[in-house]
């Protein structure tokens, strides 16, 4: 289903798995084909491995970064000076300013997620299984002054017994309880937060931006409560790439999950980061901070906002957690896919037949069944919005309700048809 209502994903790795060929379902689970070499993993500390392996924290260290990240956008706002040297320490004040300023102001607007669980565990020696509790430990942003957050799904997953939030100035907040997360099958892994006592304190809400308009080797930045135990801490890259489809797991190799269209950065996403924003030099949240590459340096993965705007509008009207989805499994289009597949178009999402995903691509009892959408189907436009590099099926079908109708543009057997569709909430969200 456009990663919706997929079957469900059994976990999180190390390293970036880059599987082209292999189906998403849009608006859950993006199943993609398993890819050789280390798989991402998460940053939030989580509660049953010492390492942090879920990117759920955020705030101390400001790290300057001194080659001229920041040059081309100081550059142009300063004026000339007479020596080349003068001219960088310029541009280097020019930069420590930038990362001031939204260390500051968005700082204001970024929690640390602390939680505990209840686990299950089995004697080595006996045999037999135990219950205990776990800690763990991620990010969230604030969302509405009313305390609504969004994080990461794996930084407050099934079986959470108590969650707390640490706002930025320290004070801690523990009458939390989470609204809604995403199915453990979605490709899209998030989940909502509600601050019930604010025990007087005013909170910022994020500024929210627009994660289309960012391009490959824009400079962003990053913030988190890094391993845990560095509230707020913020690092600084470029985007490295979009459109990512990657494997991740907490380290154990025993909860893998499948996640795509994501952002790829060099900006030091650490264990404990899961959730936090990534930012761009305006300090608008255009990304969430999802997993890291664990045997690599300098990769690190977000989701687009774009790719959540939608659930955001439709949990703080209705209070609940309703994923829209359409109900097919497919495999986003590159010039790659095209050519290995012989598709007419370079761009869009494939309806993958069983023989390539393995599973049925229309999803019993969804919208797609009922609109009598096909498998080898190109679904090429929703509402006239291409599907492109920079917009994926799930996150154009995230922009709207449960229940909405939308039109699909769809190519089927060389000709142009238009398919209607009313939305449906995905299964498990």
């Amino acid at each position: 289903m456009e990663n919706q209502g997929a079957p469900e994903d059994t976990g999180r790795s190390t390293g970036p798995v880059r599987t082209p060929a292999a189906p998403s379902w849009s608006g859950i689970a993006a199943q993609k084909t398993p890819a050789k070499g280390p798989k991402p993993k998460r940053s939030y500390m989580g509660p049953e491995h010492p390492r942090i392996k879920f990117l759920a924290m955020a705030t101390l260290v400001i790290i300057a970064i001194a080659s001229g990240f920041f040059g081309g956008w100081a550059a142009s706002r300063t004026g000339t000076s007479n020596t080349p040297i003068e001219k960088q320490q310029v541009i280097m004040k020019s930069q420590g300013q930038v990362l001031r300023d939204i260390a500051k102001t968005v700082g204001e607007s970024v929690v640390s997620v602390n939680t505990t669980a209840t686990v299950t565990t089995q004697d080595s020696i006996f045999g037999f299984n135990r219950e205990g509790t776990q800690e763990g430990a991620g990010t969230g942003i604030i969302l509405t002054d009313a305390g609504l957050i969004v994080t990461n799904r794996h930084v407050v997953p099934e079986g959470t017994t108590k969650v707390s939030v640490t706002l930025s100035d320290g004070t801690e907040l523990d009458d939390v309880t989470v609204v809604g997360r995403t199915g453990s099958s979605d490709s899209l892994d998030i989940a909502f937060l509600k601050v019930n006592d604010l025990k007087g304190k005013e909170i910022k809400p994020a500024r929210i931006g627009d994660s289309s308009k960012l391009q490959v080797g824009d400079s962003v930045i990053a913030i988190g409560n890094a391993l845990g135990q560095f509230q707020n801490t913020v690092t600084a890259g470029i985007l490295s790439g979009h459109g990512r489809s990657v494997q991740a797991s907490d380290g154990t190799g025993d909860d893998v999950e499948n996640l795509e269209d994501l952002f790829q950065t060099d900006a030091a996403i650490n264990e404990g980061n899961s959730g936090g924003p990534l930012v761009n030099l305006d300090g608008e949240v255009i990304g969430i901070n999802t997993a890291i590459a664990g045997d690599a340096q300098g990769i690190g993965f977000a989701i687009p906002i774009n790719d959540v705007t939608g659930l955001i509008d439709s949990v703080k009207k209705t209070g609940r957690l309703e994923r829209p989805y359409i109900g097919v499994v497919y495999v986003p289009v590159t010039d790659d896919i095209a050519k290995q597949y012989s598709l007419s178009v370079n761009r869009g999402a494939y309806v993958a037949p069983r023989s390539v995903s393995g599973q049925d691509p229309i999803v019993a009892g969804s919208p797609a069944e009922k609109a009598d959408l096909k498998p080898g189907d190109i679904i090429t436009k929703i509402n006239d919005k291409p599907i492109d590099q920079n917009n994926s099926l799930s996150a154009l079908v995230n922009k709207y309700k449960v229940d909405d109708k939308i039109t699909l543009t769809v190519l089927r057997d060389g000709k142009t048809i238009k398919v209607d569709i009313t939305l449906a909430a995905a299964p498990g969200s």
